[in-house]
């Protein structure tokens, strides 16, 4: 069975673009790991507020870790984008469900989404040819 993958051209801005706000993310998400970590007393207030355990901290962020090493190394790149997708969208509905401010709290993870997946879409050609821009 013969079978080509078509890689679409990215530009050296279109890359470089793709780079930072895929850097932006891998930051952000390297700050909620290290606070979970690091058991900040604001991060179990947030637990019990979202009807989550104090304990379930360092799971979640061993989980986040593994995706976001997941999404940074382009080979698991796109894998790491699924995965971290449905983490966010935990998220989302765990905020929903409580009744959280919709633009500021609900939909954090979806800004979050929308930049993790616009820097891989940037930065990945065989992403790209699969996931055309159209107009």
């Amino acid at each position: 069975m013969n079978t080509t993958s078509t890689v679409s051209p990215i530009s050296k801005p279109a890359l470089w673009t793709g780079r930072v706000l895929t850097g932006l993310v891998l930051l952000f998400l390297l700050m909620d790991i290290s606070i979970k970590f690091m058991g900040v007393p604001q991060v179990a207030e947030s637990l019990i507020q979202l009807g989550w355990p104090v304990t379930s901290a360092v799971p979640l962020a061993v989980l986040l870790l593994i995706c976001g090493l997941l999404y940074a190394f382009p080979k698991t790149s796109v894998l790491g984008a699924v995965l971290l997708t449905g983490y966010l969208g935990g998220a989302i509905a765990t905020h929903a469900r409580i009744g959280d401010p919709l633009f500021s709290h609900t939909l954090f993870g979806v800004y979050i989404g929308v930049l993790m997946w616009l820097g891989l879409w940037l930065r990945d050609g065989t992403l790209r040819a699969q996931m055309p821009w159209r107009v």
